[in-house]
């Protein structure tokens, strides 16, 4: 198995869902955000998931528009990303490392030579927000070539015969955005959420995962009980947000968080 499919499975077997954790490379600067993946990993997620800085982050709420801009700022380029996954996995070949990125990020530099350095650098997986399957027939070989996993999204406005379409299209991971509209943190979870997952998981045989708004044990709970993963992005990244300025506050303040959230997966 590869390290996604370890980590779905190794988080089943302890009777609990998968955590995925969102941060953007490079935020608050590059020095910083390698701790910030190290606390990360310290307390306990599953997936690290690391968002590619973009200075046009349409799918992105205001915390993680401002969080690609502050790694922009602090000169955080596209051989810095690779490199981080490098740094991690000199001490972790474990957990699982996912791309959050868009589609000219690695059109770009030439689609193919993107992927094949992301995967030597140890990444796992890819979330392309803007590529819908219909158009990720380029996409689909290279990663093939290589043996990159690909993560595609659903959503709430997702027809069920579609479903089955685009998870025929994910290696990986299916990643449920169970809000519509940009991502940031919701009071509270979307009624329709059991249903949606129920018609989701009738329809495919891959993981599925729930985010955009979760960031409460509670909420973490609740989501742990329906699906096989749940992502915490702007919680984790309001971390840094908060303390900037004070890396010893982030990486404390992060740590505590994860931890609790992490308590959460716990199912039954």
């Amino acid at each position: 198995m590869n390290r996604i499919e370890n980590a779905f499975a190794k988080a089943k077997s302890e009777g609990r869902s998968a955590f995925v954790s969102y941060v953007c490379a490079g935020d608050p600067d590059r020095e910083t955000s390698l701790d910030v993946c190290r606390t990360l990993i310290a307390s306990g997620v599953d997936v690290l998931e690391l968002g590619v800085p973009f200075s046009d982050p349409l799918a992105d709420g205001l915390t993680n528009q401002l969080a690609a801009q502050r790694a922009l700022e602090s000169g955080t380029t596209r051989e810095d990303v690779f490199d981080l996954v490098r740094a991690i996995r000199k001490e972790n070949d474990t957990v699982p490392v996912v791309l959050y990125t868009y589609y000219n990020l690695m059109f770009s530099g030439g689609l193919d030579a993107y992927i094949a350095e992301a995967k030597e650098a140890g990444v796992d997986g890819l979330l392309v927000l803007d590529l819908p399957p219909e158009e990720a027939e380029d996409y689909m070989m290279a990663c093939e070539k290589v043996g990159m996993k690909t993560v595609f999204l659903l959503a709430p406005t997702t027809p069920v015969e579609r479903v089955a379409y685009i998870a025929g299209f994910t290696t990986g991971f299916i990643y449920y955005v169970s809000r519509t509209g940009v991502t940031g943190v919701r009071d509270d979870l979307a009624d329709d959420l059991k249903e949606m997952v129920d018609m989701i998981k009738s329809n495919s045989d891959k993981p599925l995962v729930v985010g955009f708004g979760i960031h409460s044990r509670e909420q973490v709970k609740a989501v742990s009980d329906l699906a096989d993963g749940v992502v915490v992005g702007s919680a984790i990244v309001n971390t840094i947000k908060d303390n900037l300025g004070n890396r010893d506050a982030i990486l404390e303040r992060m740590g505590v968080l994860v931890r609790d959230l992490v308590e959460g997966t716990k199912t039954g």
